[in-house]
């Protein structure tokens, strides 16, 4: 009996690649405002209501107890329902968020906005969108998730600056906060429906594999590589890819080296400020870290697909521990500032892709939302600590060297959990 071969289709291009840029669009609308910017809007609510960085820190905290409790649910409802439905379903959730974020008058009220907009984000980005590309690649799993998240920094490298410019409290004549999240809400809803339209959730609905493969009984395609690793994926269960190691080390090391980017998400702003330096020159230091993160998204996806990923999230983790050093006990001044931009947007942007295409290698494609999910809940248990974390001692020691310190040594920590997260065995 003959076996089935497989090809690659080159009549067009692979509609694959097509999914990179709006999988940078999306992240874009849904993670630029509510993460990257969130220090800008620390800045402009603890100007508008004297709240100190504890009660705004809070805020990013609720976010992350939201996303790991709901995390299992959100992976098994885009393994159910597929990518395109829950992206639509998470922008119009987050746009109502933003439009809610722009009535805040109490902190109550800025709380439950920033939950329904936390939660449109777990839906709809990049749990749902990881999940996508893992279906669409991999050969090039590593590469595709890197260039996708490069796109979406090339927007950030403009819209940081862009809300800063808006927001900014000390200039009354421009928009302000609450007429910048209007606009926000108002765009995202708007765009929802014509953006998913271009999502495809996997290549198989279009009688292809990954990669651009196509099924044939030609047994001679010259391209036997990219068949083999479509036809040996391993597809491990939620039960299996649980009782391995390396699911919990890669979730451990997730956490710790996203504990100090979160923190610095709301934080880094703030610090700035303190230091008499204007919310504008922040802003440009957040883009400093984005435009290396953005070229480093693209060098961590092309070394993710040619050399153990483990090894090469520990590089990358131990580059943004120690940029997150120089921040803390460098000299004072903006030179430390655009060194911690050049170090931990290295480490930051080369260890992004490979968070996700590592367990697509490790765990395959079939349960890769479950199982991403479920690795959300401890790497979330420790994302709320981080901000609180800064916020709580900064209002009490008046500084934010001790907690930033703290959060360096773990991203190191981080990186070790990723070196030693080998492949698991193939399970019976």
């Amino acid at each position: 009996m003959s076996s089935l071969k497989l090809k690659i289709t080159y009549k067009s291009v692979f509609y694959g690649w097509y999914l990179l840029p709006v999988f940078g669009a999306v992240m874009l609308l849904a993670t630029v405002p509510l993460f990257h910017a969130m220090g800008i809007w620390a800045v402009a609510m603890e100007r508008a209501f004297g709240w100190n960085r504890t009660k705004l820190s809070l805020a990013l905290s609720f976010t992350r107890i939201e996303g790991g409790i709901l995390g299992p649910v959100e992976g098994y409802l885009v393994d159910r329902f597929g990518t395109r439905l829950m992206v639509l379903i998470g922008l119009l959730i987050m746009g109502i968020g933003w439009v809610l974020f722009s009535l805040i008058n109490n902190i109550w009220m800025f709380y439950f906005s920033y939950l329904i907009i936390a939660l449109g984000q777990g839906l709809g980005s990049w749990l749902a969108l990881n999940t996508m590309l893992n279906n669409w690649f991999i050969k090039r799993r590593s590469f595709a998730m890197g260039v996708s998240n490069s796109l979406a920094r090339i927007g950030t490298l403009f819209l940081i600056p862009l809300l800063a410019w808006m927001v900014d409290p000390d200039f009354p004549t421009r928009p302000g906060w609450s007429s910048t999240a209007l606009f926000l809400g108002i765009f995202i809803i708007l765009a929802a429906y014509p953006l998913t339209r271009l999502i495809r959730n996997t290549p198989e609905e279009y009688g292809l594999l990954p990669d651009g493969v196509s099924p044939t009984k030609d047994q001679s395609d010259p391209n036997l590589e990219s068949c083999d690793l479509v036809t040996s994926q391993v597809d491990f269960t939620v039960k299996q890819a649980l009782k391995t190691k390396s699911f919990w080390l890669i979730s451990l090391g997730h956490g710790f080296t996203s504990m100090v980017l979160l923190a610095l998400m709301l934080h880094l702003a703030p610090l700035l400020t303190d230091l008499n330096y204007s919310l504008q020159t922040a802003s440009f230091v957040v883009t400093g870290y984005t435009a290396v993160s953005m070229i480093f998204q693209m060098v961590g996806g092309y070394v993710g697909d040619r050399m153990p990923k483990n090894i090469a999230l520990m590089i990358f983790s131990m580059s943004q521990a120690f940029g997150v050093l120089i921040l803390t006990f460098g000299p004072p001044g903006l030179l430390s500032a655009y060194g911690f931009a050049l170090f931990f947007g290295i480490g930051f942007g080369g260890r992004n892709p490979i968070n996700a295409s590592i367990r697509g290698e490790y765990f395959g494609r079939k349960n890769f939302g479950k199982i991403l999910g479920i690795s959300q809940v401890p790497m979330n248990v420790l994302l709320l600590i981080g901000p609180v974390f800064a916020g709580v001692l900064r209002d009490v020691t008046g500084s934010y060297t001790f907690a930033f310190g703290v959060l360096g040594v773990l991203c190191a920590v981080g990186g070790l959990c990723f070196l030693f997260s080998t492949k698991p065995s193939i399970p019976n």
